[in-house]
């Protein structure tokens, strides 16, 4: 199905992809910390949201026949 050389390209690329997203975040850590303080309240109102339509939905199929 893949070659050799295939599988080594594929972890050596994804080894390189993760150490380089660690270091990036690193870097931008105590920036991310400074400009999005309140972000997580975004989060969770949109999984209210969400899981409020969700529930109006399911309800609305369990009382209707």
């Amino acid at each position: 199905m893949f070659s050799k050389g295939q599988i080594v390209f594929a972890a050596v690329f994804f080894i390189a992809f993760v150490i380089a997203m660690v270091w990036a975040y690193g870097k931008d850590k105590k920036k991310n910390m400074l400009f999005y303080k309140g972000s997580y309240k975004v989060i969770v109102f949109v999984l209210l949201v969400f899981f409020l339509l969700f529930g109006i939905v399911k309800l609305k199929h369990f009382v209707a026949p």
